[in-house]
């Protein structure tokens, strides 16, 4: 199935995307809905579920089988992927885990979203200093913002792969080759690209990404990449039957962690959110990655332009195709779009409501690759 063919046959696209035929939808950087297949995949085993032991009809090949795709997707090995769930417990696992000194730094963006903000801040107790990366705009982070703010003492760097509010994406191929050449760690927080743009971890010591959004998963099935030269490194405090060694479940006199990503997987994992993530990475493949991201900012190229038309600011309307996103955010400095954004509810057309730490109210545009030109402009209209 291609975007094309998804897009030049309605019956097809609401077959696939039933929210399609009530709504338009174009809230992807939220939580999203859920694909036909996602669905089909998830009842399915739902069913079979009762008719015996929930783990043993899919475990482990359904989890073998999803560590491949997400490794195909992050191109790493499979052995480098766990199932941790929500995106917030990935990063903690992260931040719980490493060891620190007393007078090392971390470098973390302040309004990245609070997930990838607490567990850092959180490390002060440690004696860790917690640096808040200054920019010149609303999630503008560049390499030279990184390069010019890290020192000796800086041992982790955390940042979002694309802000979640102003949409401007990082350059974390050129920030993490340059934080691997000064032995700093690099934790990136991808639920924002992972489905919509690339976001491979070549240059990437961790990352976490939930399914919820543009990889069109369910809700708390997500991912967390651990590089595997660093695994014996992070020893989040989790433990539990799947992570300790324990034959038989007969617990041992040593806390013995089981070998690669499996180590940060503590306890029975979310089956059904997983069966469910599986079918969501399978669609974003089969669709292709690049092509997603092309479609995108088409879409993108298309909505800027009519919204400054309209009067409206576009945060960073003018960013290079590299750092754009599927994220159109716009507003009217002190107007509050309250208003708008019911409007737009009432009328089915789903669109997200942020706001900055000044208080500025933004409506927040996130269409994905099967929303049509004619339902982009019915949001429009109505704007």
């Amino acid at each position: 199935m291609t975007i094309a063919e998804i897009l030049a046959d309605e019956a097809l696209r609401r077959q696939e995307f039933p929210v399609a035929r009530e709504k338009v939808f174009l809230a992807h950087a939220g939580v999203c809905p859920l694909p036909q297949r996602v669905t089909r995949a998830i009842t399915g085993y739902a069913q079979q579920a009762t008719t015996g032991d929930q783990e043993t009809l899919i475990f482990p090949a359904a989890l073998n089988e999803g560590r491949k795709l997400a490794a195909r997707l992050l191109n790493c090995q499979e052995d480098e992927v766990a199932f941790v769930g929500p995106t917030s417990m990935g990063l903690s696992l992260v931040a719980s885990g490493l060891k620190f000194r007393k007078g090392d730094n971390v470098l973390i963006y302040h309004d990245d979203y609070p997930s990838n903000v607490y567990p850092w801040m959180a490390l002060a107790e440690q004696g860790v200093e917690v640096r808040l990366l200054n920019t010149r705009a609303l999630g503008l982070i560049r390499p030279k913002d990184v390069i010019g703010q890290v020192d000796e003492n800086t041992r982790l760097v955390a940042l979002a792969s694309c802000h979640f509010v102003s949409g401007f994406r990082l350059d974390h191929v050129a920030i993490g080759r340059f934080l691997r050449e000064h032995k700093i760690l690099f934790c990136l927080d991808g639920i924002q690209t992972l489905g919509a743009f690339p976001t491979t971890v070549e240059h990437v010591d961790f990352l976490a990404a939930d399914g919820h959004k543009w990889l069109l998963g369910p809700c708390g099935a997500g991912l967390l990449y651990v590089r595997r030269e660093l695994q014996e490194k992070l020893n989040p405090p989790v433990y539990g039957w799947h992570n300790v060694r324990c034959p038989n479940f007969v617990a041992q006199e040593q806390i013995v962690h089981r070998g690669g990503s499996k180590k940060f997987e503590a306890g029975t994992q979310n089956l059904l959110g997983l069966v469910g993530l599986i079918k969501a990475m399978e669609l974003a493949l089969e669709v292709g990655v690049d092509n997603i991201a092309r479609e995108l900012l088409r879409k993108r190229g298309w909505l800027v332009p009519a919204l400054q038309a309209k009067g409206y600011t576009v945060l960073h309307a003018d960013a290079a195709p590299e750092n754009s996103s599927g994220i159109v955010t716009f507003f009217k400095p002190g107007q509050d779009l309250s208003p708008l954004h019911e409007k737009l509810t009432a009328a089915n057309v789903i669109t997200s409501l942020r706001a900055d730490r000044a208080g500025q109210r933004y409506l927040r545009l996130s269409p994905h690759f099967y929303n049509t030109d004619a339902e982009l402009q019915r949001a429009l209209d109505l704007i």
